[in-house]
């Protein structure tokens, strides 16, 4: 198993030989800050398997001009891996929030594995499964519970993804990914930082407390815990409170 390989979870939780049928066709490539990988009606013909510290949003756009973000995707996943046989047109537009590194592979070469390996298309399965839950959790979450637990659970996925407590995230991109009005944002990071639980930096936001952001954020963010150890064990782990 390559270093690249080693660095997407999806990818080194695959069994040896179902590993081999895609690593010949894996190439590394480099990920921008907002760059867009796919637009809503668009083919999807290559999939990315993000290393740790690359981030990227599923992004509805709606007709007002605004966004949503729909599901998040980092080294626990991949971007276009949930595909079938024929057309693949992308539903959503996938943007690149974290810039990094990520392993690429044509579309086809997965399907083709899948229909060689049992296993393989299984582990894809289960992949679909917990994406699709994270949709459904985004879907209830946005409905059912207040911004600061949102946003919450939103930062601390984002560290869960990276490692790291200082997360290169602006209020402008907050806004954009949450659809909720900046100035609304800077009181609610505001209340966040009074508590302890963050810090703001210019262009940054450091996470001071996890344990105490951990209690602000809504039961979305353990029940997809849960769902993901369920289905595909040590594939999604949140970084551990001090």
């Amino acid at each position: 198993m390559t270093a690249a390989e080693e660095a997407n979870r999806l990818l080194k939780s695959l069994r040896p030989r179902d590993l081999s049928l895609l690593s010949d066709n894996l190439k590394e490539v480099s990920l921008a800050p907002r760059q867009v990988l796919f637009e809503p009606g668009k083919d999807v013909d290559h999939v990315h398997f993000p290393h740790r510290g690359t981030i990227a949003g599923l992004v509805l756009p709606l007709r007002d001009g605004g966004a949503a973000e729909t599901a998040m995707i980092g080294y626990e996943g991949a971007v276009g891996g949930v595909i079938s046989e024929g057309a693949k047109p992308a539903f959503t537009r996938i943007v690149v929030q974290v810039g990094g590194t990520a392993s690429r592979l044509p579309a086809a070469v997965l399907e083709k594995a899948k229909q060689t390996s049992p296993s393989l298309r299984d582990h894809f399965a289960r992949y679909a499964d917990c994406l699709l839950a994270q949709v459904m959790q985004s879907v209830a979450c946005n409905a059912a519970h207040e911004f600061d637990a949102r946003l919450a659970r939103w930062l601390l996925s984002i560290q869960d993804r990276t490692g790291r407590d200082d997360l290169h995230v602006t209020q402008e991109f907050i806004s954009e990914m949450l659809g909720v009005r900046r100035s609304y944002i800077t009181r609610v990071t505001t209340a966040l930082e009074r508590d302890g639980a963050i810090r703001k930096k210019r262009g940054v936001i450091v996470i001071e407390d996890r344990r105490r952001l951990e209690h602000r954020a809504c039961e979305c963010y353990a029940d997809l815990q849960r769902h993901y150890q369920r289905l595909l064990p040590g594939v999604l782990v949140g970084k551990r409170s001090s």
